[in-house]
């Protein structure tokens, strides 16, 4: 009795897209065959179970953000001394660190009573704006944008929102920044 013929599965059988058999192949093929039978489909199931997993790692970064955020904001920066008056001229400007290791804040002396200070960034692409008392502005000489000197309020150029203002006391001499106040619209 003769054996009956071996049954194969056909999709156990790898075989080239173009059909001939794998000594004919470029060697390109023959390096990275194409086996479709042990290709790793994914299932819908598997699919969704990633979509949700990243979706839950997105969703959980947002919310670091959002708490870090606020405890930041949380953290007043304190009192502290930036200049003694006689050292800033009427007219005069000051760089300085407030708190330290942050964006440079500029301090102004607008006259013998009046002092202000602004984040030194302009709010559109973060270039350093220079204080010119006598036209009564802060400008940014990059592209030309300008704000009020006593408000920090955009008043020409590209930049939109108002520099970041640091609240300041005058006492015993000196000039102390006490806190920043947000940039509001």
């Amino acid at each position: 009795m003769a054996e009956p013929p071996a049954r194969y599965d056909p999709d156990e059988i790898t075989i080239p897209p173009d059909g001939r058999p794998l000594e004919d192949q470029p060697k390109w093929r023959r390096d990275f065959p194409v086996d479709w039978p042990e290709d790793q489909y994914i299932t819908r199931r598997d699919f969704v179970k990633f979509l949700i997993l990243t979706s839950g790692a997105f969703a959980a970064g947002q919310l670091w953000l959002l708490v870090s955020s606020l405890l930041r904001r949380r953290e007043e920066p304190g009192r502290q001394a930036v200049a003694r008056v006689e050292e800033i001229p009427v007219g005069g400007s000051l760089v300085f660190d407030y708190p330290q290791n942050s964006p440079a804040r500029l301090l102004v002396r607008v006259d013998e009573e009046t002092f202000v200070a602004y984040e030194q960034q302009c709010t559109h692409l973060t270039c350093p704006v220079i204080a010119d008392v006598e036209a009564g502005e802060l400008h940014c000489p990059c592209h030309e944008g300008i704000f009020d000197l006593l408000t920090g309020r955009p008043l020409a150029g590209p930049p939109r929102r108002p520099l970041a203002r640091v609240t300041l006391e005058v006492a015993d001499g000196a000039v102390y920044a006490t806190g920043i106040e947000p940039r509001t619209r």
